[in-house]
Formats: C-alpha cells, sequence, structure tokens
C-alpha cells in the first residue's frame, strides 16, 4: 500500500491553486478534494463488472503481439 501523495498535493495546492502554505496545511483533505473537483471536475464512477467484461471483450490483451 502506497501512502498519501504529498507531492501531488503539493503541487496542486500551492502550484496550481496558488494557496499560502499556512492555508494549504490548514486545509483537511475532503476540502483540498472538493477545491480539486472543483478545477478538474468530477470523475465518473469505477466500472461495474457488465461493463468491465464488455470492454476488455472489445479489446483483449495479447492478441497480434
Amino acid at each position: 500500500m502506497s501512502g498519501f501523495p504529498w507531492s501531488d498535493a503539493m503541487a496542486f495546492g500551492l502550484g496550481v491553486l496558488r494557496l499560502a502554505p499556512g492555508t494549504f496545511w490548514a486545509m483537511t483533505p475532503r476540502e483540498l478534494a472538493a477545491a480539486h473537483n472543483g478545477v478538474a471536475g468530477r470523475k465518473g464512477a469505477a466500472l461495474g463488472r457488465y461493463d468491465l467484461e464488455a470492454l476488455m471483450a472489445l479489446h483483449p490483451d495479447g492478441e497480434g503481439r
């Protein structure tokens, strides 16, 4: 299991949002995630089993390699 992506969070908060360090470090992870969603938009839900199987059938691994 990998740890929290601090480098990415700091790059986004300090670089993209241009937050002051004190403001960034005072944010909760949920607040940072909400700010990210506001800038990048929300991602869709993960694929369900049926959709994943259909996608895998359309694009099988290993064929033609």
